[in-house]
């Protein structure tokens, strides 16, 4: 079993020294303050009690199975995606606690949120009124639905903006079954999560340069749609279109994971060079590199179907050890096709050390994943272990002093 990992003593990221009130939940936002808090920022997780059918805070926190004589409320989902982070549980239909919040805006360089706008008015959190506490403000929201839109307000989750942004299209027109569907992971809300922690980042160097904080709106529906036509526009990018909607590369039912004798790989010759060599190696030499539908890029593109089908019928003749070791000398880009159970014995995962592991006080032994992006000047690390559900509220408290109204 692999040593658990000491807890850094201080952040050393880029974003030291800057403090995040974190109203987010569930995924997208706390995927996005996560990466923040990595990155060296001291995010304040702001929960509640809930309203009294449950025990509160991020839902996330009851998601999943924890283990035996574990806490109920360190669910493995929330466990991946909160840690660096210190919990204050505050009762916001409190007087005390409502002077508390403000006085711990006033401390804040980031307000980050994803309870709806017009929820968090109610509360007196819209952005006028953190504004008012904080001028130079960074205001972030992640909405499900951009504000001057008809959708607005309304409530969104991953399954909802994957039907909605079109990504749900994207397997019918892969594989001719006309149901839309679903992928099975969170990607709208990773997506949009990715698309928040770089906002705020933006808005920040912003402030550095004028001084000048804004409000920041990161609405989903739009995150991901932007995200998925990147490719999937394609000649609909033309008015009129020049052709249909999906990267014919890529709306290929050929395009996967290639069978060998004993697993699969991963294969993607690209340059007309590699595609040479691949043909060549393949046994089958000039009669397909001549072929005029795969002679040159623009023509495979044309017959990306017929070219991947073929690709299938000459890699189940050997091993997948045996294709790594004939194609990789060409730099014909090949990896082996892992199955989940696979990673954390992946020798390249394993040499740059993505899988770590930590002793929880109360938890036990869990797994976290390293932050992926390395800064040589400026690492971030792992200072904290994910909190329990208003684990800092004492401490965070005192650090803003007495409160002069009570």
């Amino acid at each position: 079993m692999a040593r658990a990992k000491q807890l850094a003593t201080e952040a050393t990221g880029p974003l030291a020294g800057i403090r995040i009130l974190d109203l987010t939940s569930v995924v997208n936002g706390a995927y996005a303050t996560q990466i923040l808090a990595d990155q060296g920022a001291d995010v304040i997780k702001l929960e509640d009690p809930g309203s009294g059918r449950g025990a509160g805070g991020d839902i996330m926190r009851w998601a999943g199975h924890v283990p035996d004589g574990a806490p109920r409320d360190m669910g493995p989902i929330f466990l991946t995606i909160n840690r660096n982070k210190r919990s204050v549980l505050l009762d916001l239909k409190q007087a005390s606690a409502v002077r508390a919040l403000k006085r711990l805006i006033r401390s804040c360089d980031v307000f980050a949120a994803s309870v709806r706008y017009e929820g968090l008015t109610r509360l007196g959190l819209g952005y006028e009124d953190v504004k008012a506490i904080r001028p130079d403000i960074v205001y972030v929201h992640a909405a499900g639905y951009g504000s001057d839109g008809p959708y607005a307000g309304e409530p969104a989750y991953d399954d909802l903006i994957q039907s909605a942004s079109g990504l749900a299209d994207i397997l019918p027109r892969t594989d001719g079954n006309p149901v839309p569907r679903i992928l099975p992971t969170l990607v709208a809300d990773k997506v949009s999560g990715l698309f928040m922690a770089q906002a705020v980042t933006a808005a920040l160097l912003h402030r550095a340069r004028t001084g000048e904080g804004q409000f920041v709106e990161v609405p989903m529906l739009e995150c991901v749609t932007s995200f998925t036509l990147v490719e999937h526009l394609y000649d609909h990018a033309f008015e009129p279109p020049t052709g249909q909607w999906g990267y014919s590369r890529v709306v290929n039912p050929h395009r996967k994971p290639f069978r060998t004798q004993d697993g699969y790989i991963g294969l993607l010759p690209y340059t007309d060079k590699q595609w040479d060599q691949f043909f060549e190696v393949a046994g089958w030499g000039d009669s397909l590199a001549k072929d005029p539908r795969f002679s040159d890029y623009a023509a495979r593109a044309k017959h990306t179907h017929e070219l991947y089908a073929l690709v299938e019928t000459v890699t189940e003749t050997k091993t997948t050890d045996a294709w790594l070791a004939l194609l990789k000398p060409l730099s014909i880009p090949v990896v082996k096709t892992n199955r989940l159970d696979d990673l954390e014995s992946d020798p390249h995962l394993a040499a740059v050390g993505l899988f770590e592991q930590y002793e929880h006080p109360e938890v036990g032994t869990y797994k976290a994943l390293r932050p992926p992006v390395r800064f040589s000047a400026t690492p971030s690390n792992i200072r904290r272990h994910p909190p329990r559900l208003g684990e800092h509220t004492d401490e965070v408290l005192a650090e803003l002093g007495e409160d002069e109204t009570a």
